[in-house]
């Protein structure tokens, strides 16, 4: 299929669409459309995902929106762009950045359609454009991996394939995702903007971001008079919740650059992501990470530091360094509290309050510190200690320690911590805090493995288990199972 394919008549899927992102100026975005790919066939679908947009559900069946989702025709009523930002990586300062690789159709629903792999743009710098089926696998099942437990993040619709070969450390196979989310404005957009001196573009930028998202800003009473200060305490405290909610369910990001920051806190851009097994705090999911700057241990302070990039780029608006001082203050205090709260949830502390506190967060910080000891698999003792509180039977829970003694004494204080909530209330609450199922490397590695051959049914196990990883789902335990031992040997990379 060749570009002149483009003139097809657009399909019309029912779906009312505007791009207010286009409103913005020319500044901010070039228009282009999507590079076709031959040959697609359909590799996952998410009909949560689809029935949130408003999509009819048989559409995931059809050829037409197959070819609409590759890039191959246009869709009646969208506007295909690629904007612009730029940010720091690793820790400097990258320059202009942008859409290399991903194309946003418009918004539906409220809600921003987004197709990454569809070739290059003006903002692809040295890579192609593509996505890469391992890849996209990967992010399709991690998006949706995240919706289930209830963190917020960017969706995935859908993820198609093709044949044709992608270069990267070898040749792979083509594919594209069809991401989802409110808006997939990063840190990085308020860091073009200002450091190029383009302080009107930025206070557009910014008044949109108020007006469609965080009217509230507007009618502050600490901030009186500046919502941009306003602003930035909203987005600080949003990124510091969503921060504890990674740390209390064991998710490591693997590339937390400003570009990878979403205004909205929001996870996006799924990459070298991992979900630890063996509980290690300073373990490095990304093998291009030589330094460790994104170590899982480091994903708060490193959130914090992105938001003070932020806060520098906003301070041509705010005015005053001490008022966005000020705003960021909030995440030091937001970020802590909703992690401890989030850790007692997932022991089951129903009645957590100021007088016990101080007893809670030592039981909390010295079974912390025995896992780590210990390595011991993290996403499994959780589970394991839920139902322990539901059937009194702590053995399952022993087992997992080498050092019994540390294990019961810790065991032992838990249990007398527990003795005056009722033990169905604690474990109900746990089993609702705690999954059974998570995207581990080697889950999805085997998946991608069976879709190279044309087997899309790993792909739909785990979406079907992910959507609800806090179901028991009787005959699928081998999901919930430790790693196998060449599990450890998997790296990723920034390479995609």
């Amino acid at each position: 299929m060749t570009m002149a394919t483009q003139n097809l008549t657009a399909l019309d899927v029912g779906l009312a669409w505007r791009n207010s992102f286009a409103q913005l100026g020319k500044s901010f975005y070039t228009p282009l459309a999507p590079w076709p790919l031959p040959a697609p066939y359909w590799v996952g679908r998410s009909t949560s995902t689809a029935r949130e947009l408003g999509l009819n559900e048989s559409w995931l069946d059809s050829p037409e929106l197959l070819q609409v989702l590759t890039g191959n025709q246009p869709m009646a009523g969208t506007q295909p762009l690629a904007s612009v930002y730029s940010g720091h990586q690793f820790g400097q300062w990258a320059g202009q950045l942008g859409d290399g690789r991903a194309i946003l159709l418009g918004e539906t629903g409220g809600l921003e359609v987004q197709l990454k792999g569809s070739g290059l743009t003006p903002y692809s710098r040295m890579g192609d454009g593509r996505a890469v089926l391992r890849s996209s696998i990967r992010e399709f099942l991690c998006s949706e991996a995240m919706q289930g437990l209830g963190i917020a993040t960017s969706r995935a619709l859908c993820v198609v394939g093709s044949d044709a070969p992608i270069r990267r450390e070898t040749v792979e196979t083509a594919a594209v995702v069809t991401r989802v989310a409110p808006s997939f404005i990063r840190f990085g957009h308020f860091e073009h903007f200002s450091h190029h001196g383009q302080h009107a573009q930025l206070k557009v930028l910014a008044d949109y971001v108020i007006d469609r998202f965080y009217p509230a800003c507007r009618a502050s009473d600490k901030f009186a008079g500046n919502p941009y200060a306003a602003l930035l305490e909203a987005v600080s405290e949003r990124t510091a919740a969503l921060v504890a909610q990674w740390q209390a369910v064991g998710f490591c990001h693997g590339v937390l650059n400003t570009d990878n920051m979403s205004i909205l806190g929001l996870t996006i851009d799924y990459g070298p992501f991992q979900f630890l097994d063996a509980f290690n705090p300073g373990h490095v999911c990304n093998h291009s990470d030589q330094e460790g700057r994104y170590a899982f241990d480091k994903q708060p302070n490193i959130a914090y530091w992105n938001l003070f990039c932020l806060g520098q780029a906003l301070l041509p608006l705010i005015g005053e360094q001490e008022l966005a001082i000020a705003a960021l203050e909030s995440y030091k205090t937001v970020f802590p509290a909703a992690f401890e709260r989030r850790m007692f949830a997932k022991l089951g502390l129903i009645d957590a309050s100021d007088s016990t506190a101080t007893a809670d967060r030592a039981l909390l910080q010295d079974i912390l510190q025995l896992l780590a000891k210990e390595q011991v698999d993290y996403t499994i003792f959780w589970r394991r200690l839920s139902h322990c509180n539901a059937d009194t039977d702590a053995q399952t829970v022993r087992d997992l320690f080498v050092d019994r003694s540390a294990a019961d004494a810790c065991l032992l204080r838990y249990s007398e911590r527990l003795e005056h909530i009722p033990r169905g209330l604690a474990a109900d609450l746990m089993l609702k805090t705690n999954p059974k199922f998570v995207l581990r490397n080697y889950l999805g590695e085997q998946a991608i493995q069976a879709a190279k051959l044309k087997d899309f049914s790993q792909v739909e196990t785990l979406l079907m288990l992910l959507e609800s990883p806090f179901e028991e789902h009787p005959g699928f335990d081998k999901y919930a199972d430790f790693p196998p031992d060449w599990a450890g040997g998997i790296e990723i990379s920034c390479s995609s």
